[in-house]
């Protein structure tokens, strides 16, 4: 069933979904309710993880047109084998839900693979030339005005500590050929001279709503753009094309399924994102469920007029796209809305909004004394007036928001707004999902259990390293840095922690994540300035961390009838693993090997070690 078809004029689609899934398992429980039919695939004497209400451990599951219809012990599995089913022996192996990862963009990372990449890594100036220098030399495409992009640049984690690079950096290398370089974090760009001219970047230029772009003392631009300065930049690149954007998609659920993830949001799923995609899925090559988010950027809402516009093309949208109740085949699902409130509060980027001013240097490079700024800055993205209706606009439409919040002035501009849509629209299954909350105000965090909101955190941020030591501890000051990253004090006072690895800023290690997020260490391998732990928060416990990963990002995704769990009913996403990650010591998570990735009873990978194992 389409979204437009669910409609109604009250417009209450996501109510419809639950009460699908409501009597879905209804309809399942009762089809069962006799004598059972023999089951197509039984997993038996494993360690099954259901992550169900109790967190309760079985030993065999069975499954039967893509759901579960038996969870419980090898015993009582027994009647539901007979000569056509396919029986899997996991020899005490760790079957547990799929993996749900609430905040991702998978298309653009797989067409990232096909770009300059500087793979995250540290790099001293020199280094960072010569590597982008290397991709000019191997890509000779003649046109003095043809650009190089290059991505995964971690900006953060440049030597020596505190070393800024501007558009100079990249003049200096041998061309003459627009470059422009991308944070992994997805919030900065730096461009050379060619680039900022070849956009209409000079000292005039104003900044645009929701960007910056950065000065030198006489006003001219540095070649750093951030936020939604760097659409000045994008306006001129090439677009990937559909073959790239489908290269993209096949790659990305290519490391997907070998992570164990079975479904996603796409937290700025673009028409092209979709369609590619949707192309895949059309051609039976889906292998996870795709959720997207599309994107409403701060200058196309100005009033609440225009408000009512953003919201009626997103309800476009969706119409277009989502392909209504999930089902045992993955499909398309639109009923999620991307809003940026700000941007990062890492320095020096600055752009996430606080409630109180960053620190800034006021001695010297050999002698810093980092003292408040004189001004607070930036301002959210969407203020107040135009915020709230939107959330109400979208909540009326079913549309759950999904709203970047990484400082603490967004996450409580953001709060206020979600309480007056609770206010306008009491009763409303509404399910908002604030990304990333990396610094939280102490007296907001009981506030999102009792609004409902969902945290969707991720979780590899949690350790130090040059983003959360160099990037925020000075910048921050003492107060505030020690608070950096508060999942466990958000979990603490009855927040439903979710989880996103927000790929590909980051590389895509969902295991190092989950050890992250109970250690809050970055491991032996760190560099010595890294060892121990990330600020005063306790972190979560290794059945929160995996709670966060499955059951909670169902919710957040309104799913959590249908998938999340390993429960009678449900449908069969479920992943078997090389150990026991709800026992292990928490310093070993991060090794954990995926044998088989099982998306509604179909096996979409598998690494040979269970057919051995038979």
């Amino acid at each position: 069933m389409n979204l437009h078809r669910m409609l109604a004029p009250a417009l209450r689609p996501v109510r419809r979904r639950a009460a699908l899934g409501v009597a879905l398992l209804a309809t399942c429980t009762a089809a069962f309710a006799g004598a059972p039919p023999a089951a197509e695939t039984v997993y038996r004497d494993g360690v099954v993880y259901t992550v169900d209400a109790a967190d309760t451990v079985a030993q065999a599951i069975a499954i039967s047109g893509g759901r579960i219809v038996y969870v419980g012990s090898d015993v009582g599995a027994k009647p539901l084998i007979d000569k056509r089913t396919r029986v899997i022996d996991l020899q005490g192996a760790m079957v547990m839900p799929g993996l749900i990862d609430g905040h991702m963009h998978p298309v653009i990372a797989g067409i990232d693979l096909l770009k300059c990449n500087l793979n995250y890594e540290l790099l001293t100036v020199t280094e960072f030339q010569r590597r982008i220098q290397a991709c000019l030399d191997k890509s000779h495409r003649g046109a003095p005005d043809s650009w190089l992009e290059v991505v995964n640049w971690f900006r953060y984690g440049m030597s020596p500590k505190g070393i800024e690079v501007t558009r100079a950096t990249l003049d200096e290398l041998r061309t003459d050929r627009p470059i422009v370089v991308h944070d992994s974090f997805g919030h900065s760009s730096l461009a050379n001279s060619k680039a900022l001219m070849l956009a209409k970047v000079g000292s005039t230029s104003k900044d645009p709503v929701g960007g910056r772009i950065d000065r030198d003392t006489l006003g001219a631009p540095t070649g750093i753009l951030e936020d939604a300065a760097q659409g000045t930049i994008a306006l001129l690149i090439p677009k990937p094309t559909p073959q790239d954007y489908a290269a993209g998609a096949r790659a990305a659920l290519d490391a997907l399924r070998r992570q164990g993830v079975t479904t996603f949001l796409d937290a700025v799923g673009t028409d092209a994102d979709i369609d590619a995609m949707a192309t895949l899925e059309r051609a039976g090559a889906l292998t996870a469920r795709a959720h997207f988010a599309p994107l409403v950027p701060p200058a196309e809402v100005s009033d609440e007029e225009s408000a009512q516009r953003a919201v009626a093309r997103i309800v476009a949208v969706a119409r277009k796209y989502d392909e209504g109740a999930i089902r045992p085949s993955p499909s398309i699902s639109v009923h999620n809305v991307k809003l940026f409130m700000d941007g990062v509060i890492n320095a020096p980027a600055n752009t996430g909004a606080l409630l109180e001013p960053y620190f800034e240097n006021h001695g010297t490079e050999t002698s810093p004394r980092f003292e408040p700024a004189a001004r607070r800055e930036p301002d959210v993205y969407f203020p107040a007036a135009v915020l709230t209706p939107l959330l109400i606009g979208f909540g009326e439409s079913g549309i759950d928001p999904h709203l970047h919040t990484d400082g603490d002035g967004a996450v409580r501009a953001a709060l206020d707004a979600v309480q007056a849509m609770r206010a306008a629209l009491p009763g409303r299954d509404i399910r908002p999902g604030f990304a990333h909350c990396e610094l939280v105000d102490p007296s907001d965090y009981p506030r999102f259990a009792e609004l409902n909101v969902t945290p969707v955190l991720s979780f590899q941020w949690e350790k130090p390293a040059g983003d959360t030591v160099e990037g925020a501890r000075d910048s921050l000051g003492p107060k505030r840095y020690p608070l950096i990253e508060p999942a466990g004090y958000l979990a603490a006072k009855g927040a439903r922690i979710a989880y996103g690895s927000d790929w590909p800023v980051d590389p895509l290690d969902e295991w190092l994540a989950l050890q992250v997020g109970v250690t809050r260490s970055a491991g032996p391998g760190a560099q010595a300035q890294y060892a121990g732990r990330l600020g005063n928060d306790p972190g979560l416990t290794q059945a929160a961390a995996i709670r966060a990963i499955t059951l909670n990002a169902a919710y957040e995704l309104h799913e959590d009838q249908r998938i999340g769990s390993i429960e009678a009913g449900k449908l069969a996403d479920l992943i078997v693993l090389d150990r026991n990650v709800a026992k292990i010591p928490p310093d070993q998570i991060a090794a954990t090997k995926v044998l088989r990735t099982v998306v509604g009873g179909r096996v979409v990978y598998d690494d040979g070690q269970l057919t051995k194992r038979q």
